[in-house]
């Protein structure tokens, strides 16, 4: 709650120039705060609806949920579903409002690899070189299909977190670790060829490097967030003071708000932030314990995985936005604006505090 209510804060300070800015169709200071609060609200009775739902419906509910999100990704391409934003094609319009696939499946393929954990957890464990790679084959291909429509997007970063953390989550079952060790180099590798086969991807690498060698071009987003982060120094300018999101940083209000955060309430706001932050994952891997001890195996891995996938996000959120990693596209968990993200992060807050409930009361009764 205090990430969202951080974020509903932020949205408001960082949207406000272009909520005000006539030329951007809106003309009302606070459109983008009443929509994200709308979005919030929305996310909040979602996850009531989430949370009544049991642990092991989600899991029955797997191979549909998997099929519905790889459908979904494969709408999105359709000429004349999809709607494209800034190049890419990631939102399915729904009326007001547009829907980001790439959510909804990130959310729906941890399911999956959690209940495929679950079912073939001991085949991945055992010495036996064939059974285990056949074990482990089977989810990465389905990763792999993942992989291949979100690149048509193009979604590069959202490709990213989903692999990491499927390998986070297939690690913590006890993958055999010559295996893990081989396929994260040959995940490395195929991440490094598709960022050189692409003149895009190349280019944001590039800029990445070295920002400052072409401050008014491909290295302007950076820029400008690196200076909006020097700005705040130890405790900021102040809350709304920030320079950098009257139009000189792009996006201020979704990718980049934490930059306009740590512009405004400085060092000190960071590591408020990222210690929130880390509460948050290590709650979520005290619960995933806790099923693992009561012998839900499945409840352990997806608590296991949102944590991973709230982690992971935020850390290559925040490193963007400090100059840390290349720029990738993705929102901050639960403060950036945008209703698809906190709605589905909102449902899969519900699916983990639902899964603490059934493992302190029921035990292995819910699977």
């Amino acid at each position: 709650m205090l990430l969202l209510a951080l974020g509903l804060l932020m949205v408001a300070s960082a949207s406000i120039p272009i909520g005000a800015d006539p030329r951007a169709g809106h003309g009302q200071p606070f459109h983008f705060l009443i929509r994200q609060g709308a979005f919030v609200l929305l996310g909040l009775s979602a996850a009531g609806a989430a949370f009544r739902v049991s642990v092991a419906r989600w899991r029955r509910a797997g191979p549909w949920l998997l099929l519905l999100a790889i459908g979904l990704l494969v709408l999105v391409l359709i000429p004349g579903v999809g709607k494209e934003v800034n190049g890419s094609v990631r939102w399915i319009g729904a009326g007001p409002i547009n829907v980001q696939v790439s959510e909804i499946a990130k959310l729906f393929a941890l399911i999956y690899v959690a209940s495929y954990l679950k079912r073939h957890g001991d085949e991945l464990r055992v010495a036996d070189f064939k059974t285990s790679a056949l074990a482990l084959a089977r989810p990465m291909a389905v990763l792999a299909i993942f992989a291949l429509l979100l690149l048509l997007e193009p979604d590069f970063g959202s490709v990213v977190v989903l692999v990491a953390t499927a390998l986070g989550m297939m690690f913590l079952a006890g993958v055999n670790l010559w295996q893990f060790g081989a396929l994260l180099g040959g995940t490395t590798v195929v991440m490094a060829g598709l960022i050189l086969s692409s003149p895009y991807r190349q280019n944001r690498v590039l800029s990445f490097l070295s920002p400052w060698d072409d401050p008014l071009g491909k290295g302007y987003q950076l820029v400008q967030s690196l200076i909006a982060v020097g700005r705040g120094e130890l405790f900021g300018v102040g809350l709304g003071q920030s320079v950098q999101k009257l139009f000189y940083l792009p996006e201020a209000h979704t990718d980049f708000l934490f930059a306009v955060f740590a512009e405004e309430f400085g060092l000190v706001g960071i590591l408020v932030v990222v210690a929130l932050f880390m509460i948050l994952v290590a709650r979520a891997f005290a619960v995933g314990r806790r099923a693992e001890r009561a012998g839900m195996p499945f409840s352990a891995y997806l608590a296991y995985g949102i944590g991973l996938w709230f982690g992971v996000q935020a850390l290559f959120n925040m490193g963007v936005n400090m100059g840390l990693l290349p720029t990738k596209g993705l929102t901050l968990p639960l403060m950036s604006y945008g209703g698809s993200s906190v709605v589905v992060m909102c449902v899969a807050l519900a699916i983990l505090l639902r899964i603490d409930v059934e493992t302190r009361v029921g035990g292995a009764r819910g699977e």
